[in-house]
């Protein structure tokens, strides 16, 4: 069975939308080493990471779909920062609109009964989950012990411990 159109369609430009969120978390990682704050750079650089390897799931599905894939232009970050707290309601923000974009992609698969990219998605929504989770948790650890030089060095401490984890075809 061919991919719908319209799933293609909206499956390509998640690749964007991913690669897009590589972009932005790459300002946020120049934000937190600018400030000296090398864990909360190197917690986005995995973020990056993490994002160009959802593109390539996306991108290869599409191949393995018999879907030519279009690179599309990949906007620029518009944020500054004033705080410490601010890259991180960004990217809260910014996670809940990529889960919001995931859900369009599902509901358009779920609408043509398209179970193969459901069966994609379902990690998707539950990647999307943890994105959300992890991002949330630093809003409010930062709220919570930023503000101290001593809770803002743990932070910072914890947060260069993450490593990269390369995630595996979902399907």
């Amino acid at each position: 069975m061919a991919l719908d159109g319209k799933v293609a369609d909206l499956l390509n430009t998640q690749i964007n939308k991913e690669l897009y969120s590589a972009y932005l978390y790459l300002t946020f990682a120049d934000y937190y080493d600018e400030r000296g704050l090398k864990g909360f750079a190197n917690w986005y650089m995995i973020q990056v990471q993490e994002e160009v390897a959802h593109a390539k799931i996306l991108r290869r599905y599409l191949l393995d779909n018999d879907v030519n894939v279009k690179m599309l232009a990949i906007a620029e970050p518009d944020k500054t920062f004033s705080s410490d707290l601010e890259p991180l309601q960004a990217g809260l923000e910014h996670e809940r609109y990529i889960t919001s974009c995931i859900n369009e992609c599902y509901a358009a698969a779920y609408d043509v009964h398209d179970f193969k990219t459901m069966q994609l998605l379902d990690w998707f929504v539950k990647e999307q989950g943890e994105e959300e989770t992890n991002a949330s948790d630093m809003v409010k650890n930062m709220e919570l012990f930023g503000s101290d030089p001593k809770g803002l060095y743990d932070l910072d401490r914890e947060y260069q411990a993450r490593t990269f984890v390369a995630p595996t075809m979902p399907m």
